[in-house]
């Protein structure tokens, strides 16, 4: 089905559904062995199981004294000290809390034997070898049990996990020094247009310099995917349907400007020649409303974005990043929106749901969004002063300063 013969303009959440709905379908290709660090920031590909019982003892959680909390029944108390356990403390170091004892105890260190909590050093006076305690505790208090986090052989780590800090040092926790990684799937870029020179040529006045393929680049990269830059495409058939087969021996296909209804916009003409199939041909959104979305023969994804440098990375973030994710073998991924209270009313038309580049500020709690004052989906300055997009429905009109509004983080 060709968009020459029929245009398939859909609402954002039907659009969106459609690329979560492929999404599933897609699955990373190659693995490789990484050593930890290395492995930050991309997909896991095999399970982390725990080497040992996490903790591996009972373990304090904070600066005090373990107790036998028996022993507390009635208060005040005063226990003699009978040493002080330290963290790292070999076990036959470790001392037995016996009936009207205690031990001083650091955070991060075993419980011993007898005692069944730990008294925070707080709500303790020490007076000599003894302690006073005035405070009453249950068992249990301020330990986290041996095996409560994990036991030996449970997985810690599930493949599709992309590696952030917190699972780097998951991994190095149970001894993994290498793990196994998805591969980077290869996403092609290809900015179209005569008006387009590269980046190192001085443009005439009539020309513009090509940026959207440095930031689809970026994005992609920021995905999770290895970005092939094409050469830019003229408006010329010819040229044009050499470089959209170049592309699809990637396996995405990202194509900026060409996609809207002028003569010179030749993509979905030229994609057409190639027997692919249109999942849609636009979406009811601004910036971005030519986007395009379909597949080749040979099941090769493309999406024709729109040549405006702010509609390119607003519809990148919107559509395109599901796909990539799936590819890196993090497989498919909803959409959530934060929310923010607005500073300054907003007055659109309605009809297209829009994601407006805004600056998000306040402290702690306290989140207020603006928008930043842009001159439409050409204006990439605006966007880059933007930390946000403030997203509002297809039916406002107007929303009021002080409302809560949804946000998409850039």
């Amino acid at each position: 089905m060709a968009s020459t013969q029929s245009s398939l303009v859909l609402s954002f959440e039907a659009a969106r559904k459609i690329i979560e709905d492929h999404s599933q379908g897609l699955h990373a290709t190659g693995k490789e062995l990484l050593d930890l660090l290395a492995a930050y920031g991309r997909v896991l590909a095999e399970p982390v199981a725990a080497d040992r019982d996490f903790p591996p003892f009972d373990r304090a959680t904070r600066d005090g004294y373990a107790v036998r909390s028996s022993d507390l029944s009635e208060l005040p108390a005063s226990l003699r000290i009978i040493g002080e356990i330290r963290a790292g403390v070999k076990p036959e170091e470790l001392v037995e809390v016996q009936v009207g004892t205690a031990a001083a105890i650091m955070t991060g260190a075993p419980v011993p034997s007898g005692a069944d909590a730990v008294l925070m050093l707080e709500h303790t006076e020490r007076h000599g070898d003894s302690v006073l305690i005035t405070k009453p505790i249950t068992a249990g208090e301020n330990v986290v049990p041996a095996g409560a986090e994990a036991r030996r052989g449970q997985r810690l780590l599930s493949p599709s996990t992309k590696l952030d800090p917190a699972s780097l040092a998951l991994a190095a926790s149970a001894g993994r020094s290498r793990v196994l990684v998805y591969g980077k799937p290869r996403i092609a870029v290809l900015a179209t247009g005569d008006e387009l020179v590269d980046v190192d040529v001085p443009p005439g006045s009539n020309q513009i310099r090509n940026s959207n393929t440095y930031s689809l680049a970026a994005q992609v990269r920021a995905a999770g995917g290895d970005p092939v830059m094409l050469p830019i495409a003229p408006d010329e058939p010819n040229r044009l349907r050499q470089l959209i087969e170049e592309g699809f021996e990637s396996q995405l296909l990202l194509i900026s400007g060409g996609v809207s209804m002028g003569k010179y916009d030749l993509v979905e003409q030229v994609l057409a020649e190639f027997n692919t199939e249109f999942f849609f041909t636009g979406a009811l959104i601004q910036p971005g409303r030519p986007i395009v979305f379909g597949r080749n023969p040979a099941n090769k994804y493309f999406f024709g974005l729109p040549g405006n440098p702010v509609s390119t990375m607003v519809t990148f973030q919107l559509f395109v990043e599901p796909m990539i994710y799936a590819l890196a073998g993090r497989g498919a991924q909803k959409l959530i929106f934060s929310r923010a209270q607005l500073g300054k009313e907003i007055k659109v038309k309605p009809g297209l749901k829009r994601f407006l580049p805004a600056m998000l500020s306040g402290e702690f709690e306290n989140a207020r969004v603006e928008l930043v004052p842009w001159q439409g989906s050409g204006d990439m300055a605006a966007t880059a002063r933007a930390n946000c997009f403030i997203v509002v429905a297809a039916e406002k009109e107007r929303v009021a300063a002080g409302e809560w509004v949804p946000i998409m983080l850039r």
